[in-house]
């Protein structure tokens, strides 16, 4: 399910397949072995409804969920574009050798986030995430050096800068993995179904005319896709670009 979900076309076209599936086995097979009489219409309507009602629901609150963490992944990109920018002018407030060393490393640093942002291999993102500890290990070493070796509240700010620095790395990747819960996927892929199945069952379309019925699992599996396609950091069109990060790489280089 993990996979499903990560690839929004893909999705797409499994949930077309199965609210399809539905709504021609609601329609072919249960109401013809178990035909809709006069006297439960008002019945099935009231359960119709209610299902649809949910459906609805799910899908709204999911794309709230989808929308929120794509968002807090914007916003976080932000804030590391600005700690890097900050605690590469405070890198002058070190002495000469740390504050030259944090120039050169945040330098790569920089580049490393804005490959993270963009790459969708996920070999290549094992290998980031390794090259990104490294290097937070040794601009930490280095801001500490100079701090211990220069110890006044002035070089306490390159020491908290780079703090920053290293939090907001921290919390780009919890966002990264804060995605919509599993559970809420196959609650909402089940609800769908059903609800198709329902329509399916009440739909009173002849034979020439079944391509009706492809309108609403057509609907549910874009609104599925959409959500999907939000909450999939990478593999989705909806993407976020570290447009912040790459100009802060690009005022370094430009001072």
């Amino acid at each position: 399910m993990q996979d499903l979900i990560r690839h929004p076309i893909i999705l797409f076209f499994v949930a077309l397949i199965l609210m399809s599936l539905a709504g021609w086995i609601g329609s072919s097979i249960v109401r013809s072995r178990m035909p809709l009489h006069e006297s439960a219409k008002d019945d099935y309507k009231l359960v119709q409804s209610a299902t649809l009602t949910l459906l609805a629901l799910m899908i709204g609150f999911s794309l709230s969920m989808a929308v929120g963490r794509y968002d807090q992944r914007k916003n976080y990109e932000e804030e590391e574009a600005n700690a890097i920018g900050t605690e590469f002018l405070r890198a002058d407030l070190l002495p000469a050798a740390q504050g030259t060393a944090i120039r050169s490393l945040l330098a790569q640093y920089l580049h490393l986030r804005i490959e993270f942002y963009q790459t969708r291999d996920t070999q290549r993102v094992e290998q980031i995430d390794t090259a990104t500890a490294e290097l937070e290990s040794r601009l930490w070493t280095a801001a500490k050096d100079g701090a211990l070796a220069q110890p006044t509240p002035v070089t306490a700010l390159a020491v908290a800068g780079m703090n920053d620095v290293i939090n907001t790395q921290g919390y780009t990747q919890a966002a990264w993995w804060n995605r919509v819960p599993v559970a809420a996927w196959i609650l909402m892929i089940v609800i769908g179904v059903f609800s198709n199945g329902l329509i399916g069952y009440g739909a009173e379309i002849s034979k020439g005319r079944n391509r009706l019925l492809l309108i609403m699992p057509i609907t549910v599996s874009l609104s599925f896709m959409l959500i999907a396609d939000i909450d999939s950091p990478r593999n989705g069109i909806i993407r976020v670009v570290p447009q912040n990060l790459i100009s802060t790489a690009q005022s370094l280089h430009n001072p």
